[in-house]
């Protein structure tokens, strides 16, 4: 029977970026208080997992030294200007007390995950608090402080390892194409809200990667209001194929609900149903899966959604009621249109991607 783990603990949900801020760290809670009301936990192959803190060269493997002093200092006296790391009291990333230890936690847990699949003793296994994949090596970013996919995928390939790394949130995983952008080790897939229209405003299929690194970079960028169906038909025409060409030792996945049609920061129409179909695919390729989670600001939309996420990573059914029961579906002249952009974007994504 496959082991799927699940790392938590609530000290991953307590801390606060600011008072009105849209990413909650509480919204973990929701999701762990569903999955123990339905006894997910209490399955036989189901792990829960305690996350730990990431040590300093575990951060420096992608972050430099001079970043990570910034955020320590930050950390203790978070009211001084640290603009020059892309910290900002009223901006997307604010210093706040105590970052850089809720950093190290958070991170640790991907690293937790990470471990317990390399082990064996897992087939996947999960860290919703993680997936913070705007951060760069010496900037904060896109409420990210250190970026542990990045650091998973580059800890994975120090160990010989081939990665393939697939990004559904909204956003573009910037941060963590950045750090693979000329190198074949790691395969970067993200499938986004088109970055002309969304923040961070990348991931045009033209951003292909460069030297050894060319054609390893791939980025499915879709228009505003893509649904399920063309959503589907993208991430199937794009990720299954590739991971099959490519081959790689692990599978790192970063699974931020914000293209759910209720997010208040983004524009795509994507329901529960279309990110079933999604993480089954990823449970059903043969090789070792680490998740985390990412972006998500409606906290029921996340409540739901990475709760049944995890019901499909062990085996287990899932509840009707943890789907949206009247996902929003294009007809006409738009089911058209959607379907026509969302297979344009796909050409252009398998048009630049390696051989």
């Amino acid at each position: 029977m496959e082991r799927a783990g699940f790392v938590y603990d609530d000290r991953l949900t307590r801390h606060v970026y600011r008072a009105d801020h849209p990413l909650r760290p509480e919204r973990l809670r929701g999701v762990h208080a569903t999955l123990t009301e339905l006894a997910a936990f209490d399955q036989p192959n189901a792990l829960l997992l305690a996350p730990r803190d990431a040590t300093r060269g575990e951060i420096e493997r992608i972050h430099t030294p001079d970043y990570v002093e910034a955020i320590m200092q930050a950390s203790r006296e978070p009211g001084l200007d640290f603009s020059r790391w892309g910290l900002s009291a009223w901006g997307d990333t604010p210093p706040f007390e105590g970052m850089h230890e809720a950093s190290l936690l958070t991170t640790g847990a991907s690293l937790v995950a990470m471990e317990e699949v390399t082990s064996g003793r897992a087939r996947v296994a999960v860290n919703y608090a993680g997936g913070l994949h705007h951060a760069m090596p010496a900037r904060a970013s896109g409420f990210c402080i250190y970026d542990d996919p990045a650091i998973v995928c580059a800890l994975l390939a120090d160990r010989g390892m081939k990665v393939a790394y697939v990004d559904i949130d909204a956003h573009h995983g910037d941060g963590v194409q950045a750090a693979f952008y000329d190198t074949d080790r790691v395969l970067t897939i993200s499938l986004h809200q088109d970055g002309r229209t969304l923040f961070p405003g990348t991931g045009s299929a033209d951003e292909r990667g460069t030297g050894s690194g060319a054609g390893y970079s791939i980025n499915v960028a879709l228009p505003p209001y893509t649904d399920d169906a063309a959503y589907i038909r993208a991430f199937d025409a794009v990720v299954p194929p590739l991971l099959e060409r490519y081959r790689p030792d692990v599978l790192v996945t970063q699974q931020g609900i914000d293209p759910h049609f209720s997010d208040p920061l983004t524009h795509l129409m994507v329901s529960t149903h279309a990110r079933e179909h999604c993480v089954r695919a990823f449970r059903a390729v043969p090789y070792p899966w680490v998740a985390m989670g990412g972006g998500g600001y409606d906290l029921d939309a996340v409540r739901r959604t990475w709760s049944l996420e995890y019901l499909v990573m062990i085996g287990a059914p899932v509840p009707a009621a943890l789907h949206d029961p009247d996902p929003p579906a294009a007809a006409g002249d738009r089911r058209r249109a959607l379907d026509r952009t969302a297979d344009e974007a796909v050409t252009a994504a398998l048009a630049a991607a390696f051989r």
